[in-house]
């Protein structure tokens, strides 16, 4: 018998609250009606606020992380141009190959997995770019293969530093609403996210939220596209109306979404992350285990890849947790594959539930053949939360005071 809940810790899809669930629990509407826009205007507002803009345009489009990653590339740039990119994770080099497939030329940095941008690495090429050839410079904001968070603010500051006019695309897929991040204040020209982490949805939109200085740069593109266009794709923003069948459910479920972020508190919610996410870390380290992630300066808040011991399969780690205690955790991709495991803790989470998946995987670990002594990484994480929880108590008392 299969009773009570099953256990979801990968780093996307992730848990879709109650209300999000309910609120796309509607029937099907007519997406000509007069009062659409009521629903569809007050996303792309908010959706603003997610992304910190003031000035930026967002799009949203029926499709994934992926999609937006296309239409970033295909509405900005032309083919045969440079762009900077690097390379560190099964994500940043899926980003890669996209890029190269649609005709650009790559200068692509192969960095260690388990690092992040190279931003030093990025400014000396930059300078040396006398001729501003690149026309835009990627960065994988939040690597999620490995567990690695990425300095944006440090690449936008080597951009003006040598004064090059390139194009900052970002890809926040599993950053944006979980993991600080301000479009206008690190100059972020293309940024990407996805509906199925932060946004405590299913998958199937893909947001994008885009710079003037984007939008003047469209004007000059002429690589192919159709349903990716921005031409077509800027009017709901400005009507309520979309030019092809939009998922209507998903955009009530945004709605919901958005509301639980902004009654929480946009960023009380990227504080949360933060303590959920090192008390986990906490745990790990309790296990006598270490991160896939190099140095504390690249961990993320949003998921963590554990490194399992030299004799012990981490596809085994994850089948245990998944055929014997009900818990999903991620799989290591690629390069990292069988080496690591990934606790996915962003979203809609609570101290509690991070609890169960170091409890799940101390067991999962302990029936792979790993040594780690049962309950201390639980025990680890209990303290860290305890001790937060009650700082927090007495930070709202002392303003109330």
């Amino acid at each position: 018998m299969k009773n009570g809940t099953t256990h979801l810790f990968v780093p996307g899809p992730t848990n879709i609250p109650e209300a999000v669930r309910r609120a796309m629990n509607v029937s099907m509407q007519d997406m000509r009606a007069p009062d659409f826009p009521e629903l569809v205007l007050p996303l792309f507002a908010d959706l603003k606020r997610i992304f910190k803009t003031d000035t930026g345009t967002v799009f949203i489009f029926p499709g994934s992380g992926t999609g937006a990653w296309e239409a970033a590339i295909s509405n900005t740039l032309n083919r045969g141009d440079r762009v900077l990119m690097s390379r560190f994770g099964q994500f940043s080099h899926l980003w890669v190959d996209m890029a190269q497939r649609l005709g650009l030329d790559v200068e692509c940095i192969d960095v260690e997995w388990g690092e992040g941008v190279p931003v030093e690495e990025y400014q000396r090429r930059l300078s040396d770019d006398k001729g501003h050839k690149i026309k835009a410079v990627f960065v994988t904001h939040n690597e999620t293969a490995t567990g690695v968070t990425s300095d944006v603010a440090g690449v936008r500051a080597a951009l003006d530093s040598t004064g090059h006019d390139a194009l900052l695309f970002v890809d926040g897929v599993s950053s944006i609403g979980s993991i600080d991040f301000r479009m206008d204040a690190w100059g972020v020209d293309l940024a990407i996210t996805g509906s199925q982490k932060g946004l405590m949805l299913p998958a199937g939109l893909g947001i994008l939220a885009a710079s003037e200085k984007a939008l003047e740069a469209h004007k000059q593109s002429r690589m192919e596209r159709c349903y990716f266009s921005f031409e077509d794709m800027k009017a709901p923003s400005a009507t309520g109306y979309f030019p092809y069948t939009p998922p209507t459910q998903l955009l009530h479920g945004l709605r919901a979404s958005l509301d639980l972020i902004f009654a929480e508190g946009l960023d009380n919610v990227i504080a949360r992350h933060h303590r959920l996410a090192e008390g986990v870390r906490r745990g790990v380290h309790a296990w006598g285990l270490r991160l896939c992630a190099k140095e504390e300066k690249w961990w993320s808040d949003t998921v963590s890849a554990i490194v399992v011991p030299e004799n012990i399969d981490a596809r085994h780690v994850i089948a245990n947790g998944y055929a014997r205690y009900r818990t999903s955790f991620g799989a290591g991709l690629s390069k990292v594959a069988g080496r690591v495991f990934r606790i996915g803790h962003l979203g809609d989470l609570n101290e509690v539930m991070c609890l169960a998946a170091l409890a799940s995987a101390e067991m999962s670990l302990r029936d792979a053949g790993s040594r780690i002594e049962a309950g201390s990484g639980v025990a680890a994480a209990q303290e860290w939360y305890r001790s937060e929880i009650a700082r927090n108590e007495q930070m709202l008392r002392d303003r109330a005071a």
